[in-house]
């Protein structure tokens, strides 16, 4: 049986790990928060600029006009606004301004944002796609290493030759076949005749 002290033992035994687990729950966070970069600037006088719309929770500042293609480089949260300096051909993304980040630019998704201009903003290129790493393990990448064999493969072997097919002899036809035709076809005419017959005199 456990006694007072090894309960008490026992319990702060499984304290520990959950406080710390909360602890740094709450801790994370923080940290990742800290490290995102704002895009939010104030536009000059009668240029032209995007604002989050109010329904957003945040939205992503990227390095070029894809989700997939380009990483986040900032962020913008409902109600700010960023200085608007392009846009693809489509309309699908435009270029900020972001002075925080490498380059001073940054492509945010249009229907997140609301876009206040005078005119039409000019179409800029996409900057380069950033090249793709494959960051593969070097244990597991010499493990898929294909080693040639030092040994030659087995040659094909021939089947062995078939065996001689047996000859058979034409078996020559009897000749009282021959008569089976003209009798049947003399049987036939018969009939017919005595149908014929049977039919005219029966009146």
């Amino acid at each position: 049986m456990f006694t007072k002290k090894r309960r008490a033992g026992f319990a702060h035994f499984l304290l520990a790990p959950v406080l710390a687990l909360i602890v740094g729950l709450f801790a994370f966070p923080r940290s990742v928060q800290a490290q995102v970069v704002s895009c939010a600037a104030l536009p000059p006088a009668g240029a032209p600029f995007i604002t989050v719309n109010a329904d957003q929770d945040h939205v992503n500042v990227r390095g070029g006009p894809n989700s997939y293609l380009y990483d986040k480089v900032g962020i913008l949260y409902p109600g700010e606004s960023a200085p608007a300096l392009g846009r693809t051909p489509g309309g699908d993304w435009i270029q900020i301004a972001c002075p925080a980040v490498p380059g001073g630019i940054g492509w945010i998704y249009s229907a997140n944002v609301t876009l206040t201009a005078t005119g039409f903003l000019p179409v800029v290129d996409a900057p380069p796609t950033p090249p793709f790493t494959l960051n593969l393990d070097p244990t597991l990448a010499a493990s898929l290493e294909v080693q040639p064999t030092a040994t030659r493969l087995p040659t094909f072997t021939p089947p062995p030759p078939l065996a001689s097919l047996p000859a058979y002899e034409d078996i020559p036809r009897s000749s009282s076949n021959a008569w089976n035709a003209p009798l049947i076809a003399g049987l036939t005419l018969a009939g017919m005749f005595g149908l014929a017959f049977s039919i005219l005199f029966r009146r």
